[in-house]
């Protein structure tokens, strides 16, 4: 064990399961049980994880001794994913009362750091009470900056379109190149149509357009869904969550071999494929003008891309796609598949361009430099989804 000594029966059950998939001995690591991952797929915590873990028992051992014995049972670590045992210590939890330093306690724990406990709290539960259904505390959604201003849409849809026509745009020393304005202002103008979120637009393929580009096809995932779940993947793979966020932002660290980065990648992609639902959005004149206007340009940049040197099957994945990159990055040459973090990034340094060129402009609203934004200020429904409905 690691030393660390729990007075409750509770809490020192739940450090012995914790020891079980996360020992403290070094020499113990790699022979390490598996714990319940996303989908209650079993793998091997991560370092980090684990760390993680023992800072939950250590939570549950602070819940127990401050408070009076009737609040928390103290005779098996079953007994403290009882509802009421859980929706206490979640309580404590979330105002700072059990915070590992004296001199912090009290702090409100920040919105990451619930997820973690969270997400531990699965994971206890999965090892401590198998096949139970257990009520997990649930996340208050993070405050959302203001969206577009909804009166403001049907100007700005106008504005850029008539950008989209326009020659180079430039200020100063500043501006966006003709390839990347295109691709902004198709990337914006779909938005505006379908509300669609980052993660679904960077799934979309050229084959998701009708010939003449009069609807879109949106595979549509739950809300907080439109990105790929990075924790699940890590679980999937055993591997750290930095790690495929690293490789999905398409920066690898050294020590990520070319075999595991294309296997987080494969998954990556097949985590956001799963169950979605399919609906089309009809793409107003305006829009059909920017997306034929992008389609050229990336037709340009796919064509140039071929076989690179290490990278099995080549980068055949941009054929398909309709947001593709338009310089060289660490993922590969122009005209490879954007993916969710990189496009979001692209969106906001092209509009942070746009907003400065474009500013005194007669009738220019400013772009909001998070998707997340505009997206909201648009309510769009679908023609039909996949099922006819």
């Amino acid at each position: 064990m690691s030393g660390q000594t729990y007075s409750a029966p509770s809490v020192r059950q739940l450090a012995a399961v914790v020891e079980r998939v996360a020992p403290r001995d070094p020499a113990r690591w790699d022979a390490r049980e598996k714990a319940p991952g996303a989908g209650g797929i079993p793998v091997q915590v991560s370092a980090e994880r684990a760390k993680q873990l023992h800072m939950v028992v250590g939570m549950w051992d602070q819940a127990v001794n401050r408070s009076k014995p009737e609040r928390f049972p103290t005779g098996s670590a079953a007994d403290l994913f009882q509802p009421q045992a859980l929706r206490r210590f979640w309580a404590l939890a979330i105002a700072g009362g059990l915070r590992h330093w004296e001199k912090d306690v009290g702090k409100p724990l920040p919105l990451p750091t619930r997820k973690i406990v969270r997400s531990c709290l699965r994971i206890l539960a999965g090892l401590v009470v198998p096949g139970q259904r257990v009520e997990l505390p649930s996340l208050e959604a993070p405050e959302l900056k203001p969206a577009v201003a909804s009166e403001h849409l049907v100007a700005l849809y106008r504005e850029l379109v008539d950008l989209a026509g326009e020659g180079p745009l430039e200020r100063g020393r500043r501006g966006i190149t003709a390839q990347d304005r295109a691709r902004l202002l198709a990337l914006v103008s779909v938005v505006l149509d379908t509300g669609a979120r980052v993660g679904e637009l960077a799934a979309l393929n050229v084959g998701d357009l009708a010939d003449d580009l009069s609807w879109v096809r949106v595979a549509r995932r739950g809300q907080n869904q439109g990105e790929v779940p990075l924790e699940e993947v890590a679980y999937r793979l055993e591997v750290s969550v930095r790690t495929v966020r690293r490789v999905a932002a398409g920066q690898p660290g050294s020590h990520v071999s070319e075999q595991l980065r294309q296997e987080i990648l494969r998954e990556l992609e097949a985590v956001a494929a799963e169950d979605p639902r399919v609906e089309r959005y009809a793409l107003r004149e305006g829009t059909r003008v920017a997306v034929r206007r992008w389609l050229a340009v990336r037709e340009g940049l796919v064509s140039g891309v071929g076989p690179v040197a290490g990278v099995a099957g080549g980068l055949e994945g941009g054929k398909s796609a309709l947001w593709v990159t338009v310089f060289p990055s660490k993922a590969g040459p122009p005209g490879i598949r954007i993916r969710a973090q990189g496009l979001g990034q692209s969106y906001a340094r092209g509009v942070a361009a746009v907003n400065f060129v474009m500013a005194g402009q007669p009738g220019w609203e400013p772009l909001p430099v998070r998707m997340e934004q505009l997206r909201r200020a648009v309510d769009a429904e679908p023609l039909w989804d996949e099922d006819g409905q």
